[in-house]
């Protein structure tokens, strides 16, 4: 089979499995993101987020990570939902977390799709990623031709914004190879002004210190005094530099059931929130990426908002 269908027949696939987009790009060292990722190291914007200072040397280049290693297919899935949960008088959970986590749907379907790969094309080495292992994931989707990197760190799409999810299949195989798209943010800064807490430093660089996503699931400390007062109503995660990025107005709503919010959160309002008990917490969130932060996570910064 040839390399040009191969590749061929590995994107229908992926569409067939519900994956919004796939592009493909050959592994190689990332020398254009080694200074940038060392100096966003460096000015401590990583926050307590210590595993990001591990691997320094497989997250730029795959082949470390996956010895042998020859193409990165880089795949997005959509998770812009049909209707949001209620913002008004409400507290506000970030749109990727009102369903099940994620990272099993889609490892799930990463794993059919290089089954599919195996029994198709032939005896392959490689390994599926979501979100999971020092994987410089919008680097690789940005080389696939994917989109950009937006101003707000985050990979854009001309078709649908940024309401997607990225994951990878880096494996030893040759295939035809996607060039990457043109920036297209022009002079926009509506995510860079929309941010309250001045997170987004400059162009492509957060400080995750002041990130209300970080502060609300990684930071395992008290927010500090000065931020809690614009975070928004946000108690898990934070969507305001997607709500108000142009591009966004492309987004599509998911056809993925398993990401759809359960009845009890549809129905939640601040007073429910405020009387969350952990049982019904462990019962609501159950399979949730909402568990990462844990109940005590949740309480506090429910909290933050009634001091």
């Amino acid at each position: 089979m040839s390399i040009t269908k191969t590749t061929e027949i590995i994107k229908k696939k992926a569409v067939d499995l519900g994956f919004s987009s796939c592009g493909i790009s050959k592994t190689r060292f990332l020398k254009e993101e080694e200074k940038k990722f060392e100096d966003w190291l460096n000015n401590g914007y990583q926050g307590s987020m210590n595993y990001l200072n591990k691997n320094f040397d497989k997250r730029l280049d795959p082949r470390k990570l996956v010895h042998g290693s020859k193409s990165i297919i880089s795949l997005t899935y959509n998770y812009y939902p049909p209707k949001k949960l209620v913002k008004k008088n409400n507290f506000i959970i970030s749109k990727y977390a009102y369903g099940k986590d994620y990272h099993k749907i889609i490892k799930k379907k990463l794993k059919q799709l290089f089954l599919f790969m195996k029994e198709n094309i032939g005896d392959i080495e490689g390994r599926v990623f979501v979100d999971s292992a020092p994987v410089h994931e919008r680097a690789w989707a940005k080389l696939s031709g994917l989109g950009w990197i937006g101003k707000n760190s985050l990979l854009i799409n001309k078709k649908m914004g940024s309401y997607f999810f990225i994951a990878e299949i880096i494996c030893d195989l040759d295939l035809k190879y996607d060039s990457p798209v043109l920036d297209m943010c022009g002079k926009c800064t509506r995510c860079i002004d929309a941010c309250p807490t001045d997170a987004i430093t400059e162009s492509q660089v957060i400080n995750a210190k002041k990130c209300i996503s970080y502060l609300t699931i990684e930071n395992k400390k008290s927010i500090p005094k000065e931020l809690q007062k614009n975070m928004n109503g946000y108690i898990f995660g934070c969507d305001i530099c997607q709500d108000v990025c142009p591009w966004n107005r492309f987004s599509k709503p998911h056809k993925e059931e398993k990401f759809l919010p359960n009845q009890e959160i549809k129905k939640y309002r601040k007073k429910d929130w405020v009387e969350l008990t952990e049982e019904t917490f462990n019962v609501i969130f159950k399979g949730s990426a909402v568990k990462r932060t844990k109940y005590s996570g949740l309480k506090r910064n429910i909290e933050t908002y009634l001091d």
